[in-house]
């Protein structure tokens, strides 16, 4: 396989933003495209007019060195810099959910150590997995319990963090019926490995039936019980603390 395959092999997947099941998943994707290939463009100039400066060492040259400070190293990286960082915002904006969703259809997204609860119109609530209809937009309202966790299922838009007392909105879509994996991605603890959920796109005839069966069964979920491990050095720490307490007299 040729080197510059191998950058391109984590480009597809389950987790993976750069294939894109639904409109804000694709405006990210967009973003992340512009965000490289101008980084290339650029990189690709710097590195040029460096080997140009190379090859022609010891040539007289006529260019005035005020005009390449201004011009190369505030006008053009300001004007570059503003570009993108203005599309970015637009794009980024265009995620967020409107301030007029109607409360009563809104999904509730319950982030906990360490699980996902999903709490629908109407009472039903999953744990694990966060069922929708395809085709469909939906709006999650997103809010933890104890730390702050970050709900994210790549194919579908971007991160979105649950945060202790604050309630975050975002607005999704998935395409077709299908299965999309998210994960938290925000360190939240020893059970963070644990904090993986699915979002389960049914077809729109299919979809109460699916959220009534569903419901059923994960009533009674338990949480993930974890075995509480020391840390690796924790044992190192201990006895050279003894020979320390020891070689002082304290014991």
């Amino acid at each position: 396989m040729f080197p510059p395959l191998i950058a391109l092999a984590a480009c597809s997947g389950e987790l993976s933003a750069l294939d894109p099941a639904g409109p804000a998943a694709a405006r990210v994707e967009t973003l992340w495209q512009i965000m490289l290939w101008s980084a290339a463009v650029i990189l690709g100039g710097v590195v040029g007019i460096a080997i140009y400066a190379v090859a022609t060492s010891g040539r007289e040259r006529h260019f005035s060195t005020r005009r390449v400070l201004v011009g190369w190293g505030l006008v053009f990286p300001g004007v570059v810099l503003t570009a993108l960082m203005g599309f970015a915002f637009l794009r980024g904006e265009q995620l967020l959910a409107r301030g007029e969703d109607d409360e009563s259809a809104l999904i509730r997204v319950h982030a906990e150590q360490w699980r996902w609860r999903f709490a629908y119109p109407g009472g039903a609530q999953t744990i694990g997995v966060l069922h929708v209809p395809a085709g469909r937009a939906f709006t999650v309202a997103i809010t933890s319990r104890d730390v702050i966790h970050s709900f994210w299922v790549p194919r579908l838009g971007g991160k979105m963090d649950a945060v202790p007392g604050k309630t975050n909105r975002l607005r999704l879509r998935a395409d077709r019926p299908g299965v999309y994996y998210g994960q938290c991605s925000e360190y939240c603890g020893p059970g963070h490995a644990h904090m993986q959920f699915r979002v389960h796109a049914h077809a729109p005839a299919d979809y109460p039936a699916a959220l009534a069966a569903a419901a059923g069964d994960a009533a009674a979920d338990p949480l993930p019980v974890l075995d509480q491990r020391p840390a690796p050095a924790s044992g190192v720490i201990a006895d050279w603390a003894d020979a320390v307490r020891e070689a002082v007299g304290l014991e």
